[in-house]
C-alpha cells in the first residue's frame, strides 16, 4: 500500500470529495475513466460504462489513490480534461475538453 504522507502528489487535499461508483470501491471494476471537471475542479473516477446514479458514491481522493496507484500519473491533469484507458494495465490517455466529441 502506498504511503503518501510525505509526498502527496495532488494539489487537492487527500480528503477531497470525489465521485465514483460502488463497483470501483468494491473492487469489482477498475477505474478506466477520469474527469477533472472544469467548473468546480471535482474529480470523477469511473468504470468504462460510466456511472449509474443509483451506484454513485462520494469518497476521499486518497481512498481512490490507494485502490489504484496509477492515478498518481493524473495528479497534474488540467481542469476540463479527461483521461481514459482500455484496461487497468493499459496506459492513461489524456484528452482536452476541446478535443472531445460534442
Amino acid at each position: 500500500m502506498p504511503n503518501f504522507d510525505d509526498a502527496w502528489p495532488f494539489e487537492d487535499a487527500p480528503n477531497l470529495a470525489c465521485f465514483t461508483v460502488k463497483s470501483i470501491m468494491g473492487e469489482a471494476a477498475p477505474i478506466l475513466l477520469v474527469y477533472h471537471d472544469e467548473d468546480d475542479g471535482a474529480w470523477q473516477m469511473l468504470p468504462d460504462n460510466g456511472a449509474d446514479v443509483s451506484a454513485a458514491m462520494i469518497v476521499a481522493l486518497e481512498q481512490l489513490l490507494r485502490l489504484d496507484e496509477t492515478l498518481v500519473e493524473l495528479a497534474n491533469l488540467p481542469l476540463g480534461w479527461s483521461a481514459w484507458r482500455e484496461s487497468k494495465t493499459s496506459p492513461w490517455i489524456r484528452q482536452a475538453k476541446s478535443e472531445m466529441p460534442v
